[in-house]
């Protein structure tokens, strides 16, 4: 089955400098991102193909000024690309009128971004509602509206409170209420949660987990925090010099890391954490007895691998085996972490 498509990026460039798009047409083949800087221009994204399904948690990663960002104020056409394409359930971003931007980002498009932006003078209830009203709609409509994505968020009782009286963790919950109002089907999310404690911050992550369980967003989401990244995303894109360096899964991310830059990024990673049992399963050698469940990490399975004497040991997704896991592949990626 084809995976639904919402967001698909090809080969597109977002280069700041002072005639950006006839130094693109001009710019030698395989110019590489300080080529590009020494000529007096900044690749913020360079030549990037990537796309996002429907419901899926992509997350963006890198370190400061590699592009993450800028890629996904590139998907919102908050920026503007140099080249290539970039196009929002088969619209062509950059064939739209101003119009007809505007109503897509306040018909589809939520954002969140890691400075809160609430409005200090006005209630809880009156900042989750104030996209509603900027959106024209009647007063009792958007008052019904926001009431019901405050419960959502676990405000229920702070209606009435100004920022000022909440903490940075609730200021945050309002924040997503807000983004939330308008039902977005699109979520972008820009390092939401790295300005909050680790505990809060902890908190928040099952929050945002439980409500992507609930609504089935299409997300894309930026941090710099890897753990962060394994335990919200689908696939995650790792980013260096404005270029994608390897976008997949978190398994196949640091199980087979496809540049030196990428494996140098996940080698601290604890392998037994990320790996599942489904991705270790092979078809054809389900082996005998009973079954693990594809979705439980290698962590998880530390006592029955050591314990278990199964060469191979069979792997069930929803009830049906799906294959079967050499046993001492899995210990090694086990001791490895040891």
């Amino acid at each position: 089955m084809t995976a639904d498509i919402v967001i698909s990026c090809k080969n597109a460039w977002k280069i700041f400098g002072s005639d950006p798009q006839k130094y693109l047409k001009s710019m030698p083949s395989g110019h590489s991102f300080d080529d590009i800087r020494a000529d007096g221009y900044i690749a913020g994204v360079k030549d990037v193909s990537i796309d996002v399904n429907r419901g899926e948690m992509l997350v963006i990663m890198g370190l400061s000024g590699s592009g993450k960002s800028t890629l996904v104020r590139c998907f919102s056409r908050l920026h503007d690309i140099t080249g290539g394409t970039i196009t929002v359930e088969g619209q062509d971003l950059m064939s739209l009128s101003e119009k007809e931007l505007i109503e897509l980002r306040r018909s589809k498009m939520g954002m969140v971004f890691q400075s809160f932006g609430l409005l200090p003078h006005r209630t809880v209830l009156e900042n989750v509602a104030f996209p509603l009203e900027m959106r024209g709609q009647d007063k009792h409509t958007r008052r019904e509206r926001a009431l019901e994505v405050v419960k959502l968020v676990g405000l229920e009782g702070r209606e009435e409170y100004f920022p000022r009286e909440l903490s940075g963790g609730q200021q945050q919950r309002v924040g997503i209420a807000r983004s939330l109002a308008i039902e977005p089907d699109i979520w972008f999310l820009d390092e939401p949660f790295s300005a909050l404690d680790p505990l809060i911050r902890r908190e928040m992550q099952d929050e945002f987990l439980r409500l992507q369980g609930m609504l089935g967003k299409t997300i894309v989401f930026i941090t710099h925090d890897f753990d962060e990244a394994l335990r919200l995303a689908d696939r995650i894109a790792i980013m260096k010099d404005g270029a994608v360096e390897q976008c997949d899964t978190p398994d196949q991310i640091v199980l087979n890391p496809a540049t030196e830059y990428v494996r140098k990024f996940t080698e601290e990673i604890d392998k037994a954490r990320v790996v599942h049992a489904g991705v270790l399963a092979h078809a054809g050698t389900p082996g005998e007895g009973d079954p693990v469940d594809a979705t439980a990490s290698v962590q998880d399975l530390a006592r029955l691998l050591v314990q278990d004497t199964r060469a191979i040991i069979p792997v069930a997704k929803s009830g049906k085996v799906i294959g079967g896991m050499d046993r001492a592949a899995a210990l090694e990626i086990l001791l490895e972490a040891s």
